[in-house]
């Protein structure tokens, strides 16, 4: 299938993302959050992100007001009625995810492929409020999407090989690597990088050494571009608690379980940059 036309519900810091990514590779798309000031301050973000674009000299002043031109906002779920294509980037909320995916599957062609950008919940318990299993797949991109190279593709055991191919082929259209997997707790990415979170998270918790220490560590001697509590607090605590929560029941091992102390400084507001503070002050 041909995919002309793509739909982003939620205009936050991934939304928006990908509503850019998505219009400066040629698509036709449509920006939908549940307020106006939301699409407004997506909108602004990628504005900004494009001009900085514009300013290094990596594209130029008319590609990035020709991309601008090719999206359109709404804060209604039926302006997605005649996407190819539908990127949900709503909370990670499983009953958020069902419901919108229940009723875009009214609301769309039969054709539509509607694709979650879910970085742990199950494409299968997704896929299972539909009429279309065969057309609902995981569309990971990492953050932020306008620089990161990869998109995780997940196909749940009713995805189709079609499908997998043209969101693939949209993934490549973007810039992006696109590398597929199947549905399983944490899927590749998450699987493997917030055990190693939680354990850099237990060392400190052990008192093995001090933040600086252990991110340092992990920067100069494996090459990590950032330390692993640095990453915590960038992607949010709060995040990295809930994924290894998703780990914790998905495989049913302690391996998984979630440090105290990344318990406690959730409790106690403590999420990283968001917040001002985490394992940093910022």
């Amino acid at each position: 299938m041909a995919i002309e036309h793509i739909a982003i519900i939620g205009a936050g810091q991934m939304g928006n993302g990908i509503a850019q990514v998505s219009a400066c590779a040629g698509y036709k798309v449509t920006m939908i959050d549940i307020k106006e000031e939301f699409v407004e301050k997506g909108m602004s973000t990628i504005r900004k992100s494009l001009n900085k674009l514009v300013s290094k000299g990596r594209m130029s002043e008319k590609d990035a007001e020709s991309a601008i031109s090719r999206i359109s906002t709404s804060t209604e779920n039926s302006s997605a009625s005649d996407a190819d294509l539908v990127v949900e980037a709503i909370p990670e909320v499983l009953s958020y995810k069902t419901s919108l995916f229940e009723q875009l599957d009214d609301l769309c062609k039969p054709e539509t492929i509607l694709a979650t950008n879910t970085s742990s919940i199950s494409i299968d318990s997704i896929a299972a409020s539909t009429n279309r299993p065969d057309r609902v797949i995981g569309m990971h991109f990492m953050n932020p999407v306008p620089i990161m190279k990869l998109v995780e593709i997940i196909n749940g055991s009713k995805t189709s090989g079609e499908v997998n191919d043209d969101v693939v082929n949209a993934a490549e259209k973007m810039g992006k690597t696109a590398l597929s997997c199947n549905d399983s707790p944490g899927f590749v990415s998450n699987r493997i990088l917030c055990p190693m979170i939680n354990e850099a998270i237990i060392t400190l918790e052990e008192g093995v050494a001090e933040p600086e220490a252990i991110d340092g560590i992990m920067k100069l001697g494996m090459n990590h571009p950032i330390g692993p509590l640095a990453l915590s607090d960038l992607i949010g605590n709060d995040t990295v608690l809930h994924i290894m929560n998703v780990l914790h029941e998905g495989f049913g091992d302690d391996k998984y379980a979630p440090s105290k102390l990344l318990m406690k400084m959730v409790e106690e507001g403590k999420l990283g940059r968001k917040t001002g503070e985490g394992f940093y002050k910022y």
